[in-house]
């Protein structure tokens, strides 16, 4: 399972950290987020270094469908409606703005990363009026939406928005000329946050300034995003031999799919469900069903799938960490919309961490809260976590392990304790720890990927318990 951004190029791997060492400004995170602020801030003069547990890009920066636009869903509507047209409007400028900033970027540099100008579509199948609603939102904000039913889709649609001047691009090949200027440090992991000294399993590193631009931030407090976040999982295929779209689009509707063009690729993205809640019918199956239904020809090249942090509001988290941490900053919770709000969050940070005066910094304010526009998340996300610390477990005595199904995991007691079982395709067993060594809640099977998932906070690990995704910080304990 590997993205075509991945299948296209090998980022040039970097050392490690090895000794203590002083900087301006520490990035913890080395993804599309973390590397562009750390340029920007380059560019305005800071000394800049970048940390990154694994290897550049190795998070969720390839295992995007790498879209960038200032169309986010059905976003500008719901914005007016629960915060007002100040914030909306501050919102929809940052991204728009996104946009040019990567077209400087990349000619500025002389960059090569196949970046497309193109025009994005929100599209739906059940009825059109969300989605006249949305271009009239957009226009008041300044956005050219326009209303449309014709798109390049294989089915008739009810109604589409779309904006015009949008983007796409390669990813992996961006991000590997922009870390190019940058000192950054790899399979350096940092372990722990103590006014301006980060620990990290290659040394001390001093900084004035500290960024948390690793997907989730591992610092529970203060902050506390734990409480103010859930992650979801997406997924995504290439398909070849197929007529490639030429411009973006996204479904609205509740089943609704993704599609854009890469070379002769074509990519379909789809199948979200909150991470550690995965049935049979989520995943790769909707996508595969619909591209076998309008692309019987197509032969699938690629396969993959990414895990978004998803806010209250669902607007990101970007600024100061904490009203009580004004050197600690963050970037987080950019829901399924990360290369647009990585540039946005990378010219946000820059204003804040230089003292210039920000240009959107409301709208995004960690410290923010809109009762209207995060009520019903937030009920939703007390009932994940409660099942998260109540779940519901399967009483299988030692004796009955060899009853497992090959390729199926599952809870069971042993040995008194509760853990989770897998059996792979040789008969193996693998028993780990079933409690997520984050906060406790209680790890679910997750048979589209094999792995052991939180629903609570979102947390992964493979069937021998090894650490996928944050924002815990080990491995799972054998049996």
């Amino acid at each position: 399972m590997e993205s075509i951004w991945k299948k296209t190029i090998e980022i040039e791997g970097r050392p490690s950290l090895k000794e203590d060492m002083e900087t301006e400004v520490l990035i913890i995170g080395a993804g599309m987020a973390g590397i562009l602020t750390g340029y920007m801030l380059m560019e305005a003069g800071k000394k800049v270094t970048v940390i990154e547990a694994e290897e550049i890009g190795s998070g969720q920066t390839g295992n995007t469908t790498a879209k960038i636009t200032s169309q986010h869903n059905l976003v500008y509507d719901r914005l007016i409606q629960t915060m007002g047209k100040e914030l909306a409007y501050e919102y929809a400028y940052a991204n728009q703005s996104a946009i040019k900033e990567y077209e400087r970027v990349i000619e500025k540099e002389g960059i090569v990363c196949d970046f497309k100008t193109c025009d994005a579509y929100l599209y739906s199948r059940r009825g059109a009026e969300g989605i006249k609603r949305e271009v009239e939102a957009a226009g008041t904000l300044g956005l050219k939406a326009e209303f449309t039913k014709e798109t390049e889709l294989p089915f008739e649609v009810d109604g589409a928005v779309l904006f015009r001047g949008q983007a796409s691009f390669h990813p992996l090949k961006f991000l590997q000329a922009v870390a190019g200027k940058l000192t950054v440090f790899c399979h350096t992991k940092a372990l722990e946050v103590k006014e301006h000294s980060v620990r990290t399993t290659g040394g001390n590193i001093k900084a004035e300034a500290i960024v948390f631009a690793c997907h989730f931030p591992f610092l529970n407090v203060p902050g506390y995003y734990f409480m103010r976040m859930h992650q979801e999982r997406s997924y995504a295929i290439a398909l070849k031999g197929v007529p490639v779209v030429q411009n973006m689009y996204l479904g609205v509707d509740e089943d609704g799919l993704s599609f854009r063009g890469y070379e002769d690729y074509l990519l379909i993205g789809g199948g979200s469900h909150h991470t550690g809640i995965c049935e049979p019918e989520m995943g790769y199956a909707p996508i595969r069903l619909e591209a076998e239904r309008y692309y019987k020809k197509g032969k699938e090249a690629a396969y993959w799938s990414a895990q978004d942090c998803m806010t209250l509001d669902g607007i990101p988290y970007i600024g100061h960490f904490s009203s009580s941490t004004n050197h600690i900053y963050v970037a987080t919770g950019f829901g399924k919309w990360g290369m647009t709000s990585s540039m946005a969050a990378a010219c946000l940070l820059r204003d804040l961490i230089t003292g210039k005066e920000p240009v959107y910094e409301k709208v995004f304010s960690p410290q923010r809260f809109h009762l209207s526009a995060s009520a019903k998340t937030l009920v939703q996300e007390g009932m994940h976590t409660v099942r998260g610390f109540t779940g519901k477990w399967s009483n299988l005595p030692q004796k009955d392990l060899k009853k497992l199904e090959t390729g199926k995991g599952i809870l069971i007691e042993y040995a008194g304790e509760k853990v989770g079982a897998y059996k792979d395709e040789r008969g193996e067993v693998f028993l780990v720890s079933a409690i997520c060594p984050h906060l406790g809640c209680e790890l679910s099977w997750n048979p589209q990927e094999k792995s052991w998932d939180c629903p609570c906070h979102g947390s992964r690990f493979d069937y021998r318990g090894r650490l996928l995704d944050g924002p815990a910080q080990e491995n799972l304990s054998a049996s």
